[in-house]
């Protein structure tokens, strides 16, 4: 039993298809209000990091330095 695609039979007058077209025009409707309001432009601020953030974490320990010579990166040395 196939109901018609514009209306329900139990009276709704909203049928499925419909429904959809509904939907799939509120959606261009809103990008288009989205798209028409201009966008301003702030100045960008600058992030200083300070030196707690900028200072060498790297420490050459005794695990890394097994790595190194397990793996053959103390032929790399100078």
């Amino acid at each position: 039993m196939r109901q018609d695609d514009d209306t329900r039979k139990d009276g709704t007058g909203l049928g499925r298809r419909q429904f959809f077209r509904t939907l799939g025009g509120g959606t261009a409707a809103a990008a288009a209000a989205v798209a028409s309001v201009p966008l301003g432009t702030t100045e960008a601020q600058a992030y200083d990091p300070g030196s707690a953030e900028t200072r060498s974490r790297y420490r050459e320990t005794d695990h890394v330095k097994a790595f190194y010579r397990t793996n053959g990166y103390e032929t790399l040395k100078k």
